[in-house]
């Protein structure tokens, strides 16, 4: 069984609270202060912009020619039929292929002999990416400088204020 005593002690400490703080902003107004000096906070910060640069270069392209491949096949077919003439038996194999082999790079030679690299100039604009870096001066708040009751006060605030700032003012009784 719940005693009637603890009853009313839970009671009390559950509705004390609550009526401590009601009555709380009872000693509190608003009132209206002027501002007498407003001064901008302000940082240094670096700022990146990318800008692009460009200029035009020469440059230099070499071309390869394509390679004639019939002086190859010829000079080789021409060699393997010189080469089987000139030996006999086991040898004449030997001969066949060096006569192939010695032939297709003679007519390779012979038929690419006046080709040569085709070397040109041509200018090509070229471009990048640069970073230009300068610094700023950025405003990140206002010392906003008041009076209030004979004294001068000072609060950092996020925005420029008006010629007055209002003011929350409390009386808390010290005991």
């Amino acid at each position: 069984m719940i005693r009637p005593i603890t009853v009313l002690g839970l009671a009390a400490a559950l509705v004390l609270p609550g009526a401590a703080l009601a009555g709380g902003d009872r000693h509190v107004h608003y009132t209206w202060a002027p501002v007498t000096h407003v001064e901008p906070v302000t940082r240094d910060v670096r700022v990146t912009t990318p800008r692009e640069e460009c200029w035009d270069e020469r440059v230099t392209y070499v071309e390869e020619p394509e390679r004639n491949r019939a002086g190859l096949v010829v000079g080789g077919i021409i060699g393997g039929i010189a080469g089987n003439q000139i030996g006999g038996g086991d040898g004449r194999r030997v001969a066949t292929v060096a006569g192939t082999i010695l032939g297709a790079g003679i007519g390779d030679e012979l038929a690419n002999r006046d080709r040569h690299a085709r070397v040109h100039d041509r200018w090509e604009t070229r471009c990048e990416v640069v970073e230009e870096v300068h610094w700023e001066s950025r405003t990140i708040g206002y010392d906003v400088h008041y009076r209030y009751d004979g004294e001068e006060y000072v609060v950092r605030t996020d925005r420029r204020p008006g010629d007055r700032v209002r003011l929350r003012v409390g009386v808390t009784p010290e005991l």
